[in-house]
């Protein structure tokens, strides 16, 4: 293999890394709540409340049917939107400090990005959520 042809791989393979480590922003829409018809909207902010502040989210109830979560992981903030009701919820960015955010990001098809550690723990939340709210 020829020096030009190793050197072109190796830029080829340093781009492809880059760029892993942003990924189009996840916000989770609409997911069922596991819950039964007796579950009071109380209940589910209770449960949103533990399942954040369980993971280190600092959870603050703005109203019923919304709280604003933020994460903070040493120099990385993370806010987001939790909007739910009796029977589904929605975790939805708001903004974010040192994770890289782009609003559009032509190597994602003009999507907004992220640092991709971010998706993770909005999946993490959410399946704290639902163990959380299946629980009671």
């Amino acid at each position: 293999m020829t020096i030009v042809r190793r050197t072109f791989l190796l830029l080829l393979l340093a781009v492809f890394l880059v760029a892993c480590k942003s990924a189009p922003i996840l916000n989770i829409n609409d997911a069922a709540l596991n819950t039964d018809a007796t579950m009071k909207l109380n209940d589910v902010t209770k449960s949103i409340i533990i399942a954040g502040n369980g993971l280190g989210w600092q959870m603050k109830k703005v109203k019923p049917g919304e709280i604003n979560a933020t994460l903070y992981l040493r120099d990385h903030v993370a806010r987001v939107k939790v909007k739910y009701t009796t029977t589904n919820y929605s975790i939805n960015y708001v903004d974010s400090t040192n994770l890289d955010y782009k609003a559009s990001d032509p190597n994602h098809d003009g999507q907004a990005v992220i640092h991709s550690n971010y998706n993770g723990w909005i999946q993490n939340l959410s399946n704290a959520i639902n163990n959380q709210v299946y629980s009671l």
